[in-house]
C-alpha cells in the first residue's frame, strides 16, 4: 500500500507545505544552559535520550529519583547510566557516533525542553561518584556537551491529555505477555510480570 503514497522527497517541497516558523520558535533557542532553562531542566527527574549510529537509531527514557543529570557547566551535562538490560543500544550509538538529544519532562507541564549537542562516555571514578545511590554507582556517565536548548510546542501534550489520564488503558499488554508472543511461548507470561516488581527494586541503582 505504501507504494501509492507520495513521497516528500526535497526540502524544497516540505516548506511549500508549511508557513515560516515564528519568531519566538527561534528566539527560544539557547547555546548554554540560562537561570530559567537551568531550574527547568533541574526539576526534571526524567528525559528521553535519543541517538544515531551505525546499526540505526535509538530513543531511550531515563529517569532518576531527583534531577536526571548533573550541571558540569553551563555548556556541559552529565547523565548516569544506571542498571538496565544491558542491551546497551544508547552507548554503543554514543560510541560510534557523538550525535544525541535529549527531552526533559516534568510531571503536569506540557512543556518540554529539548537539547542538541554531542556525548562520551566515561567511566572515571570521581564522575561516577557524583551520582552515588546507596553505595552504588552508575557503571558510565554521559558527558554531554550542548550545542542548543530550546523549549518545545506544548501541542502534542496537550493533544494527547497526558496529565490527565488517571491510569493505563485497559487491557493493556503487559511485558511478559509480549515477550511470550515474540517468543511463541519460550520466554515471558505470567511469571515474568509477578517476579518483575521485585527483581527491579533489587537493581533499581
Amino acid at each position: 500500500m505504501t507504494d501509492t503514497v507520495t513521497r516528500i522527497e526535497t526540502l524544497e517541497a516540505l516548506l511549500a507545505l508549511y508557513g515560516t516558523p515564528g519568531a519566538a520558535s527561534l528566539r527560544k533557542v539557547a547555546p548554554v544552559m540560562t537561570p530559567l532553562y537551568r531550574k527547568w531542566i533541574m526539576s526534571s527527574k526524567l528525559c528521553v535520550l535519543s541517538t544515531v549510529g551505525p546499526e540505526g537509531t535509538d530513543g531511550s527514557p531515563r529517569g532518576d529519583d531527583g534531577p536526571v543529570v548533573q550541571e558540569i557547566d553551563p555548556s556541559t551535562l552529565a547523565l548516569p547510566d544506571w542498571r538496565g538490560n544491558n542491551r546497551l543500544d544508547s552507548l554503543r550509538n554514543i560510541v560510534a557516533d557523538g550525535r544525541v538529544s535529549l527531552m526533559f519532562i516534568v510531571p503536569g507541564s506540557n512543556n518540554v525542553v529539548r537539547i542538541n549537542g554531542r556525548a562520551y562516555l566515561t567511566a572515571d571514578m570521581d564522575m561516577r561518584e557524583r551520582f552515588e545511590k546507596d553505595r552504588r554507582l552508575p557503571t558510565t556517565v554521559i558527558i554531554v556537551e550542548i550545542k542548543e536548548i530550546y523549549t518545545q510546542c506544548a501541542r502534542a501534550l496537550m493533544r494527547a491529555a497526558v496529565w490527565e489520564t488517571k491510569a493505563a488503558a485497559p487491557d493493556l499488554p503487559t511485558v511478559g505477555q509480549i515477550l511470550a508472543e515474540v517468543s511463541n511461548g519460550e520466554e515471558g507470561g505470567a511469571p515474568y510480570d509477578a517476579a518483575w516488581g521485585a527483581r527491579a527494586a533489587k537493581t533499581m541503582w
